[in-house]
């Protein structure tokens, strides 16, 4: 709003420059040509003295009126040259914003534009720079999502390939131990072709469900459900949570507290323990999930929640989009999932912020 205020007061500035300008040429050529012609008259006219009041009144007329046609005619062509200097450096720098947005259309990202020395211009230069600088990273997270999805793809496919042709050539014998590593191998497709359904839709707000969600008693209950799980594993739960309400969508973020308990879990040896609490802090409801896991390397922290990422700490066996999901989903309800850790062996806390009710 500032640059358009600053762009529309310089095309204030112009306007009244030539307006300026015109009158300033009329101003002086009429001053100058008026006396000019008058004077002719008086001289072709014989001289003021012999002349009646009525004579000297037409030549002062007729002066008058060929000095002011001679002084808009002045006027206009000045007008004309400062119009066009000025539309020439506002419009050339905004030629180039509209051929580099053209580029932008078809598909070159590379595409950037030199900032004019205008700075409202240059400030729309940068708007551009700026997304031609996004779509460029978003083609390229494309691509690379298009190769870690043929990549994990490749992987199970490969092995039921191999089962399959051991299978018909006699070299794997057709017994029921085979038989359950093509299915673990065709459930982790399953898995896969699920998550990216999940991962497409979860940063978008539009298909959210809109209601009032004690996000305390749906952490709490997502916990005891999973709590089998941890004590197959031999670590414990611990759950401390209060009444913290939201409105969102209540299958999303159960998806959300599934997946970061899931990688908690799947990182976390026997023995060790996963503690969820919540508190009300600013407007927000806080949820934390924190493990005395192997912990996360600092060069890793960000990462961690890429398409397909796996730190090199890591143990779970998931896909590698489980976190993307839960951070999608968390801010497309207007939150977001950070995660913070003290590096390997020191355990990592999962922090889930959502605006309160």
């Amino acid at each position: 709003m500032k640059v358009l205020r600053t762009l529309r007061a310089r095309l204030l500035t112009s306007h009244l420059i030539v307006a300026a300008a015109g009158v300033v040429t009329f101003v002086v050529i009429a001053a100058v040509a008026a006396p000019t012609f008058f004077h002719g008259h008086v001289v072709h006219g014989g001289g003021m003295m012999g002349g009646s009041t009525v004579e000297i009144e037409r030549a002062f007329d007729s002066a008058l009126r060929r000095a002011f046609v001679v002084a808009i005619g002045a006027s206009a062509v000045v007008a004309v040259v400062v119009v066009s200097f000025v539309v020439r450096r506002i419009l050339r720098p905004v030629d180039r914003v509209r051929f580099a947005t053209r580029r932008l259309a078809g598909g070159d990202y590379r595409e950037r534009v030199d900032p004019p020395a205008e700075a409202e211009l240059a400030a729309l230069a940068a708007d551009v720079n700026a997304l031609a600088a996004s779509l460029e990273a978003t083609e390229r997270g494309r691509m690379q999502l298009m190769a870690d999805v043929s990549h994990e793809l490749r992987t199970p496919l490969t092995a039921i390939e191999g089962f399959m042709e051991g299978l018909i050539d006699g070299v794997v014998p057709a017994e029921a131990e085979t038989y359950a590593s093509v299915a673990e191998e065709a459930a982790r497709l399953k898995r896969l072709a699920e998550d990216l359904s999940a991962l497409s839709r979860s940063d978008e707000p539009e298909g959210l469900r809109q209601e009032r969600v004690d996000l305390g008693s749906l952490a709490g209950k997502v916990a005891q459900r999973l709590r089998p799980q941890f004590d197959d594993k031999q670590v414990d739960l611990v759950v401390e949570l209060p009444a913290l309400l939201v409105v969102g969508d209540p299958d999303r973020l159960t998806q959300v507290i599934v997946n970061v308990l899931g990688n908690a879990l799947g990182n976390t040896p026997a023995g060790g323990r996963v503690t969820v609490t919540g508190r009300a802090d600013h407007g927000r409801v806080v949820v934390t999930i924190t493990d005395t896991g192997i912990g996360i390397e600092e060069r890793d922290l960000e990462r961690i929640f890429e398409r397909f990422y796996r730190a090199t700490s890591t143990r779970s066996g998931g896909t590698g989009i489980g976190l993307t999901i839960a951070r999608g989903i968390a801010r497309s309800h207007h939150g977001d999932l950070t995660v913070q850790s003290d590096g390997l062996g020191r355990g990592a806390t999962f922090t889930l912020a959502l605006p309160a009710v």
